[in-house]
């Protein structure tokens, strides 16, 4: 049996383990399954949201016009404070929904990230000269630490790197950027 994954070279399987069966290479097959499901996700709820955008923009455009048509109503018919308030609420609930998408923003920055960090872990483990070089591990973690934007990471990647466990890591993250999620969103 072929893998494509692996060059059209016969392999071992878990499933049929031999001489030349792997846990090495099992797990670089599971680091690239890990990938390539977070690249399916990353690209659906792109499209998704890329939809959602435009149809907020189309709606913006429709509630400045009527506020435009609005404005040459005469004042005293009171349908312009009306349509003006209206106008004004729908505003502010799109604006709402602008933070939403930047929150939806950091999420696939992180996601990005995270496929990055997967494929370079996987070019490391497959690599019995980089596996074994202490180097090339530290290598490794310098980029994915030079990565990093946001502080809320960069704690928990340290925290996590000097050993605590990942609750430990999020409770430190959590004690030391208190409210960080709200805090990086920009409004515009």
């Amino acid at each position: 049996m072929t893998d494509p994954a692996a060059g059209l070279r016969p392999r071992s399987r878990a499933d049929r383990p031999d001489l030349d069966w792997s846990q090495v290479r099992e797990t670089v097959l599971m680091l690239q399954v890990a990938v390539a499901q977070i690249g399916c996700a990353q690209r659906d709820g792109d499209e998704s949201v890329q939809s959602l955008a435009d149809a907020f923009a189309d709606m913006m455009a429709g509630v400045q016009s009527i506020q435009q048509h609005a404005a040459e109503l005469p004042e005293q018919s009171g349908q312009r404070e009306g349509i003006e308030a209206a106008c004004e609420a729908v505003g502010a609930r799109m604006q709402s929904a602008v933070v939403a998408f930047q929150f939806y923003d950091k999420l696939s920055q992180r996601l990005a990230h995270l496929t990055d960090s997967l494929a370079e872990l996987a070019g490391v483990v497959e690599s019995p000269e980089r596996l074994y070089n202490p180097a090339a591990w530290q290598a490794l973690q310098d980029d994915i630490r030079s990565r990093y934007t946001l502080e809320s990471d960069k704690i928990m990647f340290e925290a996590i790197l000097a050993g605590a466990s990942v609750a430990e890591a999020l409770q430190q993250m959590m004690a030391t950027c208190p409210g960080t999620e709200e805090s990086d969103i920009d409004l515009f």
